[in-house]
């Protein structure tokens, strides 16, 4: 070894990607004609699938709740947020990740249900508390409102007995509370 200084070790910093997480925005946003397209045109141009969409007046007829739910990292999904602001018929933006609210989807599942498994189908409505909106020989269509996890199971529990067609509003929520949304 020389009596010199040892030359410094430069060690590259590891950047973990952060894990995709599901988010659930609402979008006060101006009740005009086109401003649909410009949020969900915003996601598009950032590569992010929106993986339900719910839109309504509110209480005042000049402002549209916008229920999203995406996936993706907080990094990108913030900065979808600072773009959203930037919108001029963006009102407010809420982000209900982690939040404390009430969530409800609909879903109507047709279903196989003949004579032979319709008693099976019918108590698997039962525990989920889903109704029976329409009865045919070979099928039934069933309504189911609840939380997306809810509703997962249950489609889960009629794909044996075979699903033909499905229908998912999406995800609306409300803050608990006197919390605003």
């Amino acid at each position: 070894m020389s009596g010199g200084t040892e030359a410094p070790v430069h060690r590259r910093r590891r950047v973990t990607p952060q894990k995709p997480e599901k988010h659930t925005f609402s979008v006060l946003v101006e009740n005009k004609p086109g401003v649909l397209a410009r949020v969900a045109g915003l996601f598009a141009r950032r590569g992010y699938n929106i993986d339900s969409l719910a839109v309504s007046p509110t209480e005042e007829e000049t402002v549209s709740r916008m229920t999203i739910v995406a996936e993706g990292d907080a990094t990108v999904l913030e900065q979808i947020t600072k773009q959203l602001y930037k919108l001029i018929d963006v009102i407010k933006i809420f982000d209900h990740t982690g939040a404390r609210v009430v969530e409800r989807e609909l879903c109507l599942v047709k279903v196989k249900a003949d004579v032979h498994t319709r008693a099976e189908v019918i108590q698997i409505c039962d525990i989920f508390r889903a109704q029976i909106v329409d009865f045919g020989e070979a099928a039934l269509i069933i309504e189911v409102t609840g939380g997306s996890e809810k509703i997962d199971t249950l489609i889960g529990l009629l794909r044996p007995f075979g699903i033909t067609e499905l229908m998912r509003t999406g995800a609306i929520v409300l803050a608990r509370g006197a919390a605003p949304t």
